[in-house]
């Protein structure tokens, strides 16, 4: 597999350090070269949070620079527009359709910008728009959408999907196991004829 770096976009409280995690031991299952940032941003709930996640032959750092990322995991709408500048041309882009206001939009001090998905789709091919939650809803637990959302993207790796099921049965509580591959199942299968 050729090197590839993954862009992982949300705010707090979506869970972008535990599918960082679970990239990383895909990787390294994969015999793959991984590197991951710290999450950058506030990680309390609400705030912007970004993590870098290079994973390939030999990777140097975990750093993606702006028209560097291959895959860009975006778990709002807003953060896909924040972070849009960070994609290569052909990029996949992976937008979990849902609508957090920040706080400058809660307090009244901006607007929620409009048709956010059209406008990244107008400029670039590969753009994936994900009714996450409503997903994440049907597996039984709506703090999964993550994983609904690594389910989309391990279509569009060469990466074998028992791979992925292992790393989650790795990295999260035994407890929720169950409704984690449900959501990473409902997405996986939702992108099926996506990457086509």
């Amino acid at each position: 597999m050729s090197n590839k770096s993954v862009l992982i976009v949300g705010v707090g409280g979506q869970g972008t350090l535990l599918t960082s995690r679970i990239l990383g031991d895909v990787a390294l299952s994969s015999g793959l070269d991984v590197k991951v940032s710290e999450v950058h941003g506030m990680s309390q709930r609400g705030g912007s949070v970004v993590t870098y996640v290079k994973m390939g032959e030999k990777i140097y750092s975990p750093i993606i620079e702006k028209n560097e990322a291959d895959i860009i995991l975006c778990f709002e709408k807003l953060e896909a527009l924040r972070w849009i500048d960070y994609a290569k041309k052909d990029a996949t882009i992976i937008i979990n359709n849902q609508r957090i206001d920040p706080m400058p939009v809660i307090i009244g001090k901006a607007k929620y910008p409009e048709n956010i998905i059209e406008k990244i789709k107008a400029n670039y091919k590969k753009v994936v728009d994900v009714p996450a939650l409503d997903m994440a809803k049907k597996s039984g637990n709506i703090k999964t959408v993550n994983v609904v959302m690594i389910g989309v993207m391990a279509q569009c790796t060469e990466i074998d999907k028992d791979v992925w099921i292992k790393a989650i049965e790795k990295t999260v509580k035994p407890q929720f196991v169950e409704v984690n591959i449900k959501a990473f199942n409902l997405g996986y299968d939702f992108a099926r004829d996506c990457f086509i």
